[in-house]
């Protein structure tokens, strides 16, 4: 294993670490709440952060299969939060 190996696998190490710490931080405020708004947005930045897991994933492994997958779950997270964003402002999705 050359050094830039071990420097790419430490550094993704890190990185998934300080993610599974940020997700666990929006988790609580998931659960916390007090208001839905606040509820939507933990989902929204935990969804986030599982796309930037994946990334790291990605990245870590080198294997590119995790990235159109990345993109699959973009689309729908963002759909679901203007979907939930919709709901909370005006009490319908669809008009």
């Amino acid at each position: 294993m050359s050094l830039s190996q071990v420097i790419i696998f430490w550094s993704a190490t890190a990185a998934q670490t300080m993610l599974a710490v940020a997700m666990t931080i929006a988790a609580f405020r998931l659960f916390r709440g007090p208001r839905a708004q606040d509820r939507v947005i933990a989902i929204d930045m935990m969804y986030n952060l599982a796309l930037l897991q994946l990334a790291v994933l990605g990245v870590k492994t080198g294997n590119p299969i995790y990235f159109p997958v990345i993109a699959i779950i973009a689309i729908v997270g963002f759909v679901s939060s203007v979907a939930l964003s919709k709901f909370l402002m005006r009490g319908e999705v669809i008009e």
